[in-house]
């Protein structure tokens, strides 16, 4: 990480992104570790001392898996919940838990998913990410900012300046990924709308750290809704010992003001440092579409949600970046059309759409949005974050009417929707089904004629397809069948995208299986 000046750096690469928080260094550390060449550039020369994301999903620490570093990222443990209560204060007088979907109980996490999740304040998720993309080959450039852009026959041509020195200097990349906050100059000079409830407030808070404070987060509570004569504020803990406090009005406090304030939060009068002030506006606004021409949104310039015990907002942009990813490096690899990346938007823009409508009809948000989600149906969080479904050409699907998320044991290999995750044993070692979906599209059968048939696909289509024999290479246990996992018959087969979502399944053996295989890669690849 170093300030980079045309005189001693590449100015040239294959994607630019634009914006150095969780979304854009997770976009480098997933198209780095494609071998796919990144430029980030980032005005800020490090993270926010204020930071707002906490909690990182199974979905999204699976991802991370899939690059190498989940053992870098602390996991949560399985029976972890994000719990608040309507409190006075938090030594004072308990009131009622509020859950996060009404009616509905959360399992432990682990049972679904190989990974349980994280609760790392993003200050210390984001040094790993960097260090990890920069090892990767990914460059990244802090300290520079983005003055201009402009689509160019062959790709984008972007004019930026180092903030350190003022030079500046131009690159050009065949796409550029717009990581730049939901401010987002890049997609205002798009002229891409957003829709949703709009401006709902402006948060203020006081990031702090109070000890004498800790052991009342011994009754598994870790959020507190204060509710006193003429206060109304919210306290929440970060599982680094820092609480933040955040108020219900736009009103800047001096010191003084913000120790009576927590002291009111808390209470009593305890021992308080404090760290620093923020403040952000609560808003939900969702981009008409996420692409246009070779640039495209990511994160809050996308879809802009406040944070939510259900982590809809920086995960939401993790995972726009893992479904990019894998389709970048395919087209700049010629093995796809660019036609592929059309696909990117019709995934994301109604998974961004559904949190959005997800978030305002629960009750922690419910007061800010008004009425205009009742009777929306809620969907667990499991739901939400494993058994949600995204539809584009690429994905073969003949089924109609289905929601857009169902808890995954439900889905049961539904193309569309990820992968369900099993412990299996592949050359002696165990592993989740998700691990072999890492890298490759991965056609699984129990059938050898589908097997060669994907291993004919490859050689003579030239795609990066790998064929598993089910029962030889890959075993599933006796509870767990390949066949009941997927839906499928002991002729059957299964096609997964490198981003483990299922695209294409057979039932059972076709006539033809090379011809209908090469088919179904042809019209997902955006072949013609």
């Amino acid at each position: 990480m170093q300030n980079n000046t045309p005189n001693n750096t590449p100015n040239n690469t294959q994607v630019l992104i634009v914006g150095g928080s969780l979304v854009g260094l997770s976009a480098a550390l997933f198209l780095s570790s494609r071998g796919v060449s990144t430029i980030l550039v980032e005005k800020h020369r490090g993270s926010s001392p204020h930071p707002r994301a906490i909690g990182f999903t199974e979905l999204t620490l699976e991802h991370y898996r899939a690059v190498g570093i989940a053992d870098l990222i602390p996991q949560a443990r399985p029976d972890i919940r994000l719990r608040r209560a309507k409190v006075e204060s938090l030594t004072g007088r308990w009131g009622e838990e509020t859950p996060w979907t009404p009616g509905q109980a959360e399992p432990d996490k682990g049972q679904v998913s190989p990974c349980t999740g994280a609760a790392i304040a993003q200050d210390r998720l984001e040094p790993i990410l960097r260090e990890q993309a920069l090892h990767r080959g990914a460059d990244l450039r802090l300290g520079v900012e983005l003055l201009s852009f402009a689509e160019t026959k062959n790709g984008v041509a972007a004019q930026l300046r180092s903030r350190d020195t003022s030079e500046i200097y131009e690159i050009r990349a065949d796409y550029l990924i717009a990581a730049d906050g939901a401010d987002s100059p890049i997609r205002e000079q798009l002229g891409i709308g957003r829709e949703g409830v709009g401006f709902l407030r402006t948060i203020r808070s006081v990031l702090f750290r109070c000890e004498a404070a800790e052991p009342y987060l011994e009754r598994g509570i870790q959020q507190f809704e204060i509710e006193q004569p003429g206060f109304q504020a919210f306290l929440t803990h970060y599982p680094d010992g820092r609480w933040v406090l955040m108020f219900s009005d736009d009103e800047e406090r001096s010191e003084d003001q913000l120790r009576s304030a927590i002291r009111r939060a808390l209470g009593q009068d305890l021992p308080v440092e404090l760290i620093t002030t923020g403040r952000w506006e609560m808003a939900g606004r969702i981009a008409r579409s996420y692409s246009r021409g070779r640039v495209f949104l990511a994160g809050d310039a996308a879809h802009q949600l406040p944070p939510t015990r259900g982590g809809f907002g920086a995960n939401t942009g993790i995972d726009d970046a893992y479904n990019l990813a894998w389709k970048l490096d395919l087209v700049l690899r010629g093995v796809a059309s660019p036609a592929l990346l059309d696909t990117y938007s019709a995934e994301r823009q109604p998974i961004g759409w559904l949190r959005h409508q997800q978030t305002f009809a629960r009750p922690d948000y419910r007061r800010w949005a008004g009425d205009r989600l009742a009777g929306e149906p809620l969907y667990g969080a499991e739901a939400m974050e494993l058994g949600q479904r995204v539809s584009s050409k690429a994905v073969i699907s003949t089924d109609e009417g289905l929601p857009p998320a169902a808890h995954p044991d439900a889905w049961a290999g539904q193309p569309g929707v990820r992968a369900p995750h099993v412990w299996v044993n592949a050359d002696g070692r165990r592993l989740s089904t998700l691990d072999l979906f890492a890298q490759d599209f991965v056609l699984m059968s129990p059938d050898i004629r589908w097997i060669n048939a994907g291993l004919a696909v490859a050689r003579e289509q030239g795609v990066p397809l790998r064929s598993i024999a089910v029962g030889q290479q890959v075993c599933f246990p006796e509870d767990r069948s390949f066949e009941a996992t997927f839906t499928v018959s002991p002729q059957g087969a299964c096609l997964v995208r490198p981003d483990g979502v299922v695209a294409w399944r057979a039932f059972g053996l076709d006539a033809d299986p090379a011809l209908i295989l090469c088919r179904s890669m042809s019209q997902i690849l955006g072949r013609k």
